[in-house]
């Protein structure tokens, strides 16, 4: 095997790219966007355990997209009580932490990791076709590709899916819409390794004020029936801050304090998973990320995820004789994992949507429950989660 096609630039396919070049196969990224989408998004969480699939191969993102260490997760109800604490991954062996970082600054840092590999944008796949020498890829400017396999990183809403296996399953609405942006405050003090998060009477809020001032702020709302992305985008900033004013008046000042202060646009986007994709392959053709199985933002594990599946997938294909067992071992080696994640994180944004009821009890028991719960030791089956590249992986 020498040549891989990677559809998808966003976090996924760099990084497979990279694992797929230290593995000795030649990697080709395709990205729709017809540039390098350095500003596309907000922000997202790199967990800990994200951090340390990339220092697998030798990949050291921390100290270059002027991330936010973001050890602690500390909860809130919106009359103010403090709920608890929740440990926000695990401190890697020299000290690094999960962190925020900006979507756009960690996609630029990673292009620029990926040295030595071929980038091509403007190609939005439209269709692949299986060839007795692996697969050629077409994309929607009518130019084709050729390779030994094909990679789809191409996201939730992944084209790569859903021409792999036309019955998978769509991505299913959470109930949740994502809303955020940036403000800045002078009064407020920074979050220092910490990331607040406040159950408000209408809708969920986090945010966290770095030294300079700057916030980064998001808020879950509940909405029954799916809006589509073009609806959402309709809305205008100062919009979303009359409608989010209003939804947390009943709340911490403070919220209201950040929401009015927001400079620039404000992104909003319906918040989709998948469950279970039942196809993970199918002949040379593989998906990774959430592609193939997308975990909605609760649990902070989407990027995370899409690293360790990059590299667990460039060391199944080294080590293993052909592309069949490689992919075989790679979906055994993922699968339940990944399941359980995408589970956790959907159950962590039904917490948000609770009635008056509900909440009442939620606030009086979640102290103890994240005692019990939500400690470093439970979640150590996500967080202390290690790939060893120098490890072979065996076929079964």
């Amino acid at each position: 095997m020498t040549k891989a096609l990677i559809i998808g630039g966003g976090i996924g396919g760099p990084v497979a790219a990279m694992a797929l070049q230290r593995a000795g196969i030649e990697p080709v990224v395709y990205e729709a966007y017809d540039r390098p989408a350095d500003y596309v998004g907000l922000f997202l969480n790199i967990a800990s355990n994200g951090l340390d699939a990339l220092r697998a191969i030798d990949i050291d993102v921390a100290g270059r997209a002027d991330g936010f260490p973001i050890p602690r997760l500390v909860m809130w109800s919106g009359t103010g009580k403090r709920l608890g604490e929740v440990a926000n991954g695990v401190r890697l062996a020299d000290g690094t932490v999960s962190m925020c970082v900006r979507r756009g600054l960690l996609q630029r840092v990673l292009h620029e990791e990926a040295q030595g590999i071929a980038f091509e944008y403007g190609k939005r796949l439209e269709s692949y076709t299986v060839t007795a020498g692996g697969v050629e890829a077409r994309f929607a400017d009518g130019t084709r590709a050729a390779g030994d396999i094909l990679i789809g990183a191409d996201g939730i809403h992944s084209r790569t899916r859903r021409i792999l296996d036309p019955g998978s399953p769509e991505p299913s609405f959470t109930g949740l819409v994502s809303v955020g942006g940036y403000s800045h405050s002078a009064s407020l003090a920074p979050t220092t390794n910490t990331q607040h998060l406040v159950f408000g009477k209408r809708a969920f809020f986090g945010y966290l004020v770095r030294e300079s001032g700057e916030i980064y702020w998001f808020a879950n709302l509940y909405y029954p029936d799916e809006p589509t992305r073009q609806s959402l985008a309709g809305v205008s900033a100062s919009e979303w801050k009359r409608q989010l004013i209003e939804l947390f008046a009943d709340d911490m000042p403070l919220i209201r304090e950040i929401i009015d202060n927001s400079t620039g646009e404000i992104g909003a986007y319906p918040v989709h998973d998948i469950p279970a994709s039942p196809v993970w392959y199918r002949g040379p053709v593989v998906l990774i990320g959430d592609a193939v199985h997308a975990t909605s933002p609760n649990a902070g594990q989407g990027a995370a995820l899409a690293c360790e599946d990059a590299v667990v997938l460039a060391k199944c294909l080294r080590d293993l004789p052909d592309t069949a067992s490689a992919f075989a071992a790679y979906e055994r080696l993922r699968r339940a994992r990944v399941e359980k994640v995408v589970a956790y994180s959907r159950r962590l944004g039904n917490a948000k949507t609770a009635g008056p009821v509900a909440r009442f009890f939620r606030d009086l028991m979640m102290p103890l429950a994240l005692k019990i719960f939500a400690n470093e030791k439970a979640h150590a089956w996500m967080y202390t989660h290690h790939i060893d590249w120098n490890e072979k992986v065996g076929s079964a």
